[in-house]
C-alpha cells in the first residue's frame, strides 16, 4: 500500500510503479481475436500476483494464484497508454483482495476492469490517435518536406513525450486511489453498490461493442412488395440481428463448446448464409 511502509521482502511502490508502466507497453503484445489484450493484462499483473502468492509449495497459495490468474484471462481492450490506471487500480484491488478474502467480492476487480474499458479507450484513443499523433507527424512530415532529418525525430519525440507522462502517472494514481479509497469502500458498505454501478456500466459497454463491432445484415427483400426486411428490423429494433447472432454464441460458450469449434461454425456458417442470400 503506498500509505504503509513496505514489508520485507516485499517491492517498493516505486518498482510497482515501473511494473505497471513497462509492461502496459507490451500490453498488446499477445492481441488476439478471442480476448484481445488479456494475456498483455496478466502480464501486468502477473509480478502482483506472485508477489501476493509466493509459495508455490502452499496447496492454498497456489490455489489462490491459479484463481488469480484465471481471473485476468478475460476479454480486455483498451487503449494501451491509459491501461496502466487499470493495471495500477486492478493491482491495488488484489493486494486488498489478498488482506481481506472473507469481505472483498473478487467479482468487483473484473467489474471495475470492464467498466473502465470504454471511458478511458475513449479518452485514449481521441488524445493520442487523433490529437497526438496528427500534431506531431503534421509537423514532421512539414519538416521532412524541407529535407531536414529533424522531421522523424521531431515526430517520434512529440508523440513519445505525452505517452511516456501519461503512462506513468496512470498507473501511479490507479494504483494510489485504489489503495486510499478501497478500505473505505469495504469499510462503509459501499463496495455492493460499487458492484452494482460497475455492472451496469459493463453491461453497457458490452451493449455498445455488439453494436459496433458485430456487423451482420440481412440483403432479403421482395420485390413484389418493395419490402426490404432489414428495414423492418431496424424499425423494430436496430441492431436486432448483431444481437441474436451475439447471444447465440455466449449460449453455445456457456455449454463448453471449444473456441476453435466457434470459429469454425461462424467461417463455414457465414460463407453458406451468404452464399444463400439470408445473411450479408
Amino acid at each position: 500500500m503506498s500509505n504503509t511502509k513496505t514489508e520485507p521482502g516485499k517491492r517498493s511502490d516505486f518498482r510497482k510503479y515501473l511494473q505497471f508502466f513497462w509492461r502496459s507497453w507490451a500490453i498488446q503484445a499477445s492481441w488476439n481475436y478471442e480476448r484481445q489484450m488479456n494475456m498483455g493484462f496478466l502480464y501486468g499483473i502477473a509480478p502482483t500476483l506472485d508477489e501476493l502468492y509466493p509459495d508455490e509449495n502452499d496447496p492454498v497459495q497456489k490455489a489462490h494464484k491459479q484463481e488469480a490468474y484465471k481471473r485476468h484471462m478475460a476479454f480486455y481492450n483498451c487503449t494501451p497508454q491509459t491501461s496502466a490506471f487499470t493495471l495500477g487500480l486492478a493491482a491495488s484491488m488484489e493486494e486488498q483482495y489478498a488482506a481481506d478474502r472473507e469481505e472483498f467480492n473478487p467479482d468487483t476487480i473484473n467489474a471495475v476492469k470492464t467498466s473502465l474499458m470504454g471511458p478511458l479507450s475513449g479518452v485514449g484513443d481521441s488524445f493520442f490517435q487523433g490529437t497526438v499523433r496528427v500534431i506531431a507527424f503534421g509537423l514532421g512530415i512539414s519538416l521532412a518536406q524541407q529535407g531536414s532529418i529533424l522531421g522523424p525525430v521531431l515526430a517520434i519525440v512529440l508523440s513519445f513525450i505525452p505517452a511516456w507522462l501519461v503512462t506513468w502517472f496512470a498507473g501511479k494514481l490507479g494504483y494510489t486511489m485504489g489503495s486510499k479509497y478501497l478500505t473505505k469502500l469495504q469499510g462503509g458498505g459501499l463496495m455492493d453498490q460499487l458492484m452494482f454501478v460497475c455492472g451496469v456500466v459493463g453491461l453497457m459497454v458490452v451493449g455498445a461493442m455488439v453494436a459496433s463491432m458485430v456487423g451482420i445484415t440481412t440483403p432479403v427483400a421482395f420485390a413484389s412488395t418493395g419490402l426490404v426486411l432489414q428495414d423492418v428490423v431496424d424499425s423494430i429494433l436496430p441492431q436486432t440481428l448483431n444481437l441474436l447472432v451475439t447471444l447465440a454464441m455466449f449460449t453455445l460458450i456457456r455449454k463448453k463448446i471449444p473456441t476453435g469449434a466457434l470459429l469454425i461454425v461462424c467461417i463455414v456458417g457465414g460463407i453458406v448464409i451468404n452464399a444463400l442470400g439470408i445473411l450479408a
